[in-house]
């Protein structure tokens, strides 16, 4: 008596229970194995996103075009200054000297209410992609209702910068729009601290920070421009920022929604 015996069938695909997590966030999740390695794909994938990084810092600002995409925003020609670091090494080298200025005699100074300085920061790609996007942005909701000083371009610049030159503008409060620190994934986004009444010597819990703005991934332009002018609103009426400053204290905060970002009173130095 014969026996039939069944086709040998495909064992069946496995199933990804990372796939629909991943649509939700760029974060490497799940990558899985071949043998006892990664895929060649996320292999690929992630050296792909390291040399972007690498790129983001390394990178120098087209000063030229991009002050000249500034101006063409109507809030005054730019002047452009420089922090005491000469060269980008060591201006990764030492952090303390991004955030001296070289020279700010070109500034000139005036009764505006709010200042913006546009910095490269350690991703120069960030303020090239979304820094004339979001300056827009912060011009038409800050604009709307407070005067508004000519944008200052800083170069090899570090947040404390912005402190003597919102001193130079003198302004009351000043805005610095920077290039943040890239990662592996996200190597071109911008982060923004707001520092009421500026001046050397302010410290990191006298600031307030709003950061990851590179839509459409991260926090849109005109979201991180109604936070930051909250925010403004806030300092006035405290009569100072950083961590006292929250966001309940004030209603426009409340009022930005469950997707609102998180507001910091302090920074990376």
């Amino acid at each position: 008596m014969s026996t039939v015996r069944p086709e040998p069938t495909e064992p069946p695909e496995p199933v990804d229970i990372w796939e629909g997590l991943r649509r939700h966030t760029q974060a490497r999740i799940g990558l899985g194995r071949s043998g006892d390695a990664q895929p060649t794909r996320n292999v690929l994938e992630f050296r792909a996103a390291h040399a972007l990084a690498r790129d983001a810092v390394h990178q120098p600002l087209d000063v030229q075009h991009f002050a000249r995409d500034v101006a063409g925003l109507g809030l005054g020609d730019p002047v452009v200054v420089t922090s005491r670091a000469v060269g980008q090494d060591e201006y990764l080298r030492r952090p303390d000297l991004g955030r001296l200025p070289a020279d700010l005699g070109e500034i000139p100074c005036g009764e505006a209410e709010v200042g913006f300085v546009m910095c490269d920061g350690l991703s120069s790609a960030a303020l090239t992609q979304h820094g004339i996007p979001l300056l827009r942005a912060l011009a038409a909701v800050v604009g709307a209702h407070r005067s508004i000083a000519a944008p200052v371009i800083a170069t090899r610049a570090r947040v404390a910068l912005g402190d003597h030159i919102g001193q130079a503008m003198g302004v009351q409060t000043v805005i610095v729009v920077i290039g943040e620190r890239p990662g592996l994934s996200v190597a071109a986004s911008l982060g923004l601290y707001l520092t009421h009444l500026p001046r050397p010597g302010r410290t990191d819990a006298e600031r307030n920070c709003v950061s990851n703005v590179h839509p459409p991934e991260g926090l849109g332009y005109t979201e991180a421009a109604r936070v930051i002018d909250a925010l403004i609103d806030g300092a006035r009426r405290l009569g100072r920022s950083g961590v006292d400053l929250k966001a309940p204290s004030t209603g426009a905060l409340d009022s930005a929604g469950p997707d609102r970002p998180a507001i910091e009173g302090s920074v990376r130095p």
